[in-house]
């Protein structure tokens, strides 16, 4: 169950300095790797005639790290820190309509077939802004790019202006990455965990594939803040060895990009595309496979 992974996660994320002998995740943490990953993820494409591009929508709390984690992706393929996606540093959602970013790819070259899609931050207790309704139907495809969400306005056929009326596989959501931030696991409110069990139970009825990014990770533990290539080796995100479940370190204060630092995010957004195939697979007939 995706809950019981992130309870056993936030059970065992502390500020511990336990290192272990040996990683419980291999990683090359080498710039011949990042250059692979990059490749690898630049040159992506759905294998399917009927779509071009993998949606995948960035769910979250306030302050979890979403559009920081959009930014730092592309600051890793811009060779230098960059701010694409606008990052807010409030107790409220900075992101206020539903946003999609291509991977682009520098030198000219085309996009990757990779779409981070980053809406509003749900809000402590009930869903500030952003109901269980519109979240579906963003995730069903309904919802126009630059959809404005208002919590008296919920998305309608006869209210919200560009409504999709009936989405094809092109405008659905393929994958859903659950963004949380790991210095506040032990803290959220249970009312946030009502709200993670609802949206898991509904987003699985509609087929679709879930992964877990837990951002901040560098601030959880000593030894990887000292070094982000031992967060495979600390004891304290051993919770974390579900393959739901993937540790980032998004930029921020920094000015300049880093390789061990790039390597972990290039890493999570490949384990994104393998969940977003996953839907593919399982959506598509063969027979219409590229």
């Amino acid at each position: 169950a995706f809950l019981s992974l992130v309870a056993s996660v936030a059970a065992a994320v502390k500020p511990l300095m336990i290192k272990l002998e040996s990683p419980w995740r291999d990683v090359e943490w080498t710039e011949e790797q990042k250059i692979n990953l990059m490749k690898s993820i630049s040159s992506y494409r759905p294998k399917s005639k009927e779509v071009t591009q993998a949606r995948v929508l960035l769910l979250g709390p306030v302050s979890s790290g979403k559009s920081s984690f959009i930014s730092s992706v592309q600051s890793v393929f811009n060779g230098r820190v960059t701010n694409q996606a606008m990052v807010g540093a409030f107790s409220t959602s900075f992101t206020k309509k539903l946003q999609s970013f291509k991977i682009c790819v520098p030198s000219g070259g085309d996009p990757s077939g990779l779409v981070l899609c980053d809406i509003m931050g749900l809000g402590d207790g009930e869903m500030i802004g952003l109901t269980l309704h519109d979240i579906l139907s963003v995730i069903k495809g309904h919802v126009p790019e630059g959809h404005k969400f208002s919590p008296g306005h919920p998305v309608t056929l006869s209210e919200t202006v560009g409504y999709v009326k009936r989405p094809g596989l092109q405008e659905k959501i393929h994958c859903v990455a659950f963004v949380l931030n790991a210095l506040k696991l032990q803290s959220y409110p249970k009312s946030l965990s009502s709200t993670f069990q609802q949206l898991r139970e509904h987003i699985s009825d509609l087929g679709v594939h879930q992964v877990a990014l837990l951002t901040h990770i560098d601030q959880i533990c000593t030894e990887t803040a000292k070094d982000v290539t031992n967060v495979y080796q600390t004891a304290a995100l051993l919770g974390m060895s579900s393959s739901y479940i993937v540790p980032v370190k998004n930029y921020s204060s920094e000015l300049k990009v880093d390789v061990n630092t790039d390597v972990l995010l290039l890493s999570a957004v490949d384990h994104i595309l393998q969940y977003a195939n996953l839907y593919f697979q399982d959506h598509i007939p063969e027979e219409i496979f590229a």
